[in-house]
């Protein structure tokens, strides 16, 4: 998947691949919006080529403000991380990359993304809230999924992707 095109977009976001350039804009983003430290791997497995459709950088009049991350689990998709920086909140820059990501599982072939899923901490309401807007549906209840950070339950997530040809024509394919 290449980048949507700039007139889809407002002028001022945009989205770039995670590479090891940019690899520590991403540590500086992560570092201030969760309340984990994620490991050396988790950062090198986010520059894989197979995952950069699904892991970007989220660019604000060229300031970098958030980013998304998912991996790939055979035919799912875990979103694994997604934030904007607190004052660039509500300018749909969240949504915006959250629509490039489903887009790319829509489209991808190999192989075919069936679901994307994440978690949500039991106790961030806003998040689950917009993750339901988004189309995901609530799934379950994962207790003690978080070992460092309370309350330790999570919320499982999860929006069933339909083909790109499905979403832009309404017909089913065989």
């Amino acid at each position: 998947m290449s980048n949507p095109p700039a007139s889809s977009l407002p002028s001022r976001v945009t989205f770039a691949y995670l590479t090891h350039r940019n690899l520590g804009t991403v540590k500086k983003l992560n570092s201030v919006l969760f309340p984990i430290k994620y490991s050396d791997k988790f950062y090198q497995d986010i520059t894989a080529p197979e995952v950069e459709d699904f892991c970007q950088l989220i660019y604000y009049n060229d300031v970098p403000v958030g980013n998304i991350c998912c991996r790939l689990e055979n035919k799912d998709l875990y979103l694994m991380t997604m934030g904007v920086l607190a004052p660039y909140r509500s300018k749909q820059l969240g949504s915006q990359a959250l629509k490039c990501v489903i887009k790319a599982a829509a489209s991808h072939s190999k192989p075919k993304i069936r679901r994307i899923y994440l978690h949500v901490q039991v106790s961030n309401a806003d998040a689950k809230r917009f993750y339901e807007r988004h189309g995901f549906k609530e799934v379950g209840i994962k207790e003690d999924y978080y070992k460092k950070i309370m309350p330790r339950d999570a919320w499982i997530l999860e929006r069933i992707i339909e083909s790109e040809d499905k979403q832009n024509q309404g017909t089913p394919q065989s």
